[in-house]
């Protein structure tokens, strides 16, 4: 994915409905790859969409139009053949995200009769 010949996407809308409708229609546009989102304060959140540099840019222009369609488009833009780094920076990012997801997965109880079951041996011990 890092090699050249691929882009990175980006749309920024207002609101998360908004993400997920330009997400969803990006993704079924074109042969891209939905790699991460970012939010930011005051409800501004963003895609990263990778690809090959048409799919890509065919891909954003789609979720735009459906980001506009749901709710408010902020920005967009396409950047063909990024710096390696740039990439990587973003590719770091998922990372980050899914370990945080999985730490947080790992510490919840699997179903609330766990919980429930744990909360009454305490009681009964008393």
């Amino acid at each position: 994915m890092l090699e050249n010949g691929y882009a990175l996407g980006m749309i920024e809308t207002l609101g998360f409905p908004a993400l997920v409708a330009a997400t969803d229609a990006a993704a079924k546009a074109a042969d891209v790859r939905c790699v991460t989102y970012q939010g930011a304060d005051a409800g501004i959140v963003t895609i990263y969409i990778v690809g090959d540099v048409a799919s890509v840019t065919a891909a954003v222009s789609t979720g735009e139009a459906e980001a506009r369609r749901v709710g408010q488009l902020l920005h967009s833009r396409v950047i063909p053949r990024p710096e390696r780094s740039v990439m990587e920076m973003v590719l770091q990012q998922l990372e980050k995200e899914k370990a945080k997801q999985t730490t947080k997965a790992a510490s919840k109880p699997k179903n609330s009769s766990q919980a429930a079951t744990s909360t009454t041996q305490t009681s009964k011990e008393e």
